[in-house]
């Protein structure tokens, strides 16, 4: 596990390692991409008795969401390899379940919806992973993927104008050369999901820009890569320290990169 991959899946606690800024990081990744999660599965139609597969769920606010959504009557299935995130027993209509999207047999029920936020780019079998989850779909069920895609806006401070903002950039392409994934991975989802036979494929972006989400999530992530950036030599302990300082001390407008959400219908 690479610092691109904790980066770019958010919420998914580096394969299991706990710090003191994860929570902070995931409630960063839940302010800034939710709004946008939940106006694409409106969009889809979500209703009363709708199933649905929360898959590398992750935490709760999407799960939680969803359940409103579709009432006592539907069912929301919420995987992932590391379930930890779960701290009470699940309640109708919500089961949460350890499961391997890339490696274990797709659950059954013919769902309406199966959603993946920031997963795929960090399984090792993508294509097993998807076919896993379109084969999931009732007919006429709908995929919803969001992948984010550094390398469309690489830079933390897109409005480079002092040394602040410099050094925030250059250590954010340090984090980047660290790469264990494909940066460009987002952009290509509508072509995968038309290849793997979906009806109706659309897609878009959505780029965070200047919230204290943004900060937020930005200093978790310097925190987290401190002892790797500097090991590899990508960067000094006292650049680390500076940039944290500027983020603390002046408003700075910090980005993420875009997070790349494709839908498309089954059948």
């Amino acid at each position: 596990m690479t610092l691109i991959d904790g980066y770019l899946t958010g919420n998914r606690n580096l394969r299991g390692e706990a710090d003191a800024g994860e929570g902070r990081r995931s409630d960063a990744f839940a302010t800034l991409f939710d709004p946008t999660t939940f106006r694409h599965i409106e969009r889809l139609g979500i209703g009363t008795g709708w199933r649905c597969w929360e898959v590398g769920a992750g935490g709760t606010s999407v799960v939680s969401w969803l359940a409103k959504r579709v009432g006592p009557t539907g069912r929301i299935l919420a995987t992932d390899t590391d379930i930890s995130w779960q701290t009470s027993a699940a309640r109708t209509p919500v089961e949460v379940r350890v499961h391997d999207v890339g490696a274990d047999a797709p659950p059954a029920g013919g769902f309406d919806l199966v959603h993946a936020r920031l997963v795929l780019s960090g399984v090792p079998d993508q294509e097993r992973a998807l076919a896993s989850m379109i084969r999931a779909l009732r007919p006429g069920g709908r995929l919803l993927i969001e992948e984010a895609d550094p390398a469309l806006q690489p830079l933390a401070c897109p409005d480079e104008r002092g040394p602040a903002q410099e050094l925030a950039n250059r250590l954010r392409r340090a984090v980047l050369t660290q790469r264990g994934t494909d940066l460009a991975y987002g952009r290509g989802l509508p072509r995968l999901l038309r290849t793997a036979g979906l009806r109706q494929v659309e897609a878009d972006a959505y780029f965070p820009l200047t919230s204290p989400a943004c900060t937020a999530l930005e200093t978790a992530m310097i925190q987290q890569s401190r002892t790797a950036l500097t090991a590899a030599g990508a960067a000094t302990d006292d650049d680390i320290t500076d940039h944290l300082a500027n983020i603390a001390a002046e408003p700075m407008d910090l980005a993420t990169a875009p997070l790349i959400s494709a839908w498309g219908r089954k059948g």
